[in-house]
């Protein structure tokens, strides 16, 4: 049995109502609820949530709230891990006992059902604890320059200043959109930025954090560049 969970809680402080503002014609949870049932990866789509508004909307879009999650865990310090952690623990109370469970975030519209279910492959085909979406970074991490508190700029590694950026070693980030991990592995918290979790590579131009409002335009010039590419080909 493998299922998803989407941690969507009430008290987004930087673009309130950020889980269920519409973005693109829809509220912007209902585009990760879709991409999850459209990959047929599922047997359930869970909306972990302390927030009636958001359980509603969540099913009308698909997904199921069967528990409502406590307060302890809706605050602006808990992670990602104890959501999920806490989401399995009741679905083995039910008996239900899932092998497979993907962390999708409420705010990932850019999440195609194709790469999720690449995840599940890799993971099923590769083994190991986890499989996760990252993406490169454009521009080599090697020749990062800081500014000081007097405005003046530095290099991070100062040894690469010399070196041709062709020549220096690619790097990749999280692309923050779904987390493929046994139940094992989530219930015994162990590292996803580590040797056995497996890269699912995507393409720069379909990943946008949404932090801030520049963010949100930014995701739905790019939301809105895919859509118009995809219908042309």
């Amino acid at each position: 049995m493998n299922v998803a969970i989407i941690p969507a809680r009430g008290g987004s402080k930087r673009i309130s109502r950020k889980n269920i503002k519409e973005f693109c014609g829809k509220p912007m949870i209902a585009w990760s609820i879709e991409a999850a049932l459209k990959s047929g990866c599922f047997e359930q789509v869970i909306v972990s949530t302390d927030d009636a508004e958001i359980a509603e909307v969540a099913v009308q879009h698909g997904a199921s709230v069967p528990f409502m999650r406590p307060a302890e865990l809706s605050d602006d310090h808990t992670g990602t891990t104890p959501v999920v952690r806490h989401a399995i623990e009741w679905l083995n109370l039910q008996g239900s006992n899932p092998q497979y469970v993907c962390c999708l975030y409420a705010t990932a519209p850019l999440i195609d059902s194709q790469d999720i279910l690449k995840g599940l492959n890799a993971l099923d085909k590769e083994g190991g604890d986890y499989a996760f979406s990252v993406t490169s970074y454009a521009f080599p991490i090697q020749r990062a320059i800081r500014i000081d508190d007097d405005g003046h700029v530095d290099m991070f590694n100062p040894e690469y200043f010399t070196v041709r950026s062709q020549d220096l070693e690619h790097a990749y980030h999280d692309a923050g959109q779904f987390y493929w991990g046994t139940s094992a592995a989530w219930l015994e918290t162990r590292v996803i930025f580590g040797r056995r979790s497996l890269p699912i590579v995507l393409p720069r131009h379909r990943v946008q954090d949404i932090d801030t409002l520049e963010d949100w335009e930014m995701a739905e010039y790019l939301f809105k560049a895919v859509r118009l590419r995809d219908s042309s080909q």
